[in-house]
């Protein structure tokens, strides 16, 4: 558990922030009040949404998805044993993390599958992480929040 967890909240971080920016590119509008009809007003309202998807779906992909994450794994884990199948855990972990995922429906489940799979590119490693790297990790998010943030405060002072 103590070896998995800084790997865990890792992967949090890289797939909470990929998830957002994602998020942002694909939804910039999601009350759909806005025009979107030029290039420069659709990088500028996803420029605006991204820091605003990253402040609700972070803390949630950071508690609730290493939580869920580290049960899918521990369940994929001891199925794999139960069957003596190796390859049932990455089945098993896999499913769970979607059924876990379907919370927020289509939302959730694209975070979900990003996490899962960021999470197995970091496994696939086979390095030892550490709480240093995990702490350290969490700079990824706080500055692309800020770096969008930046954005949007540059394009309202010099653009607007």
């Amino acid at each position: 558990m103590k070896t998995i967890l800084p790997r865990k909240i890792i992967s949090a971080s890289i797939s909470g922030t990929f998830f957002a920016i994602i998020l942002g590119l694909t939804l910039p509008n999601p009350a759909g009040d806005l025009n979107l009809s030029s290039i420069k007003s659709y990088l500028v309202t996803t420029s605006t949404i991204i820091p605003i998807y990253m402040m609700y779906s972070f803390p949630a992909i950071l508690i609730y998805g290493v939580l869920t994450s580290i049960i899918s794994d521990k369940l994929g884990d001891f199925i794999s044993i139960k069957v003596k199948e190796k390859k049932a855990e990455l089945f098993v972990s896999g499913a769970s993390h979607i059924i876990f995922g379907l919370i927020l429906f289509w939302f959730s489940l694209g975070a979900s599958i990003i996490f899962f799979i960021t999470d197995r590119i970091l496994r696939s490693r086979y390095k030892k992480y550490k709480w240093l790297g995990a702490i350290k990790s969490l700079a990824i998010p706080a500055l692309t929040w800020l770096l969008f943030m930046g954005i949007v405060w540059g394009n309202d002072m010099f653009f607007s």
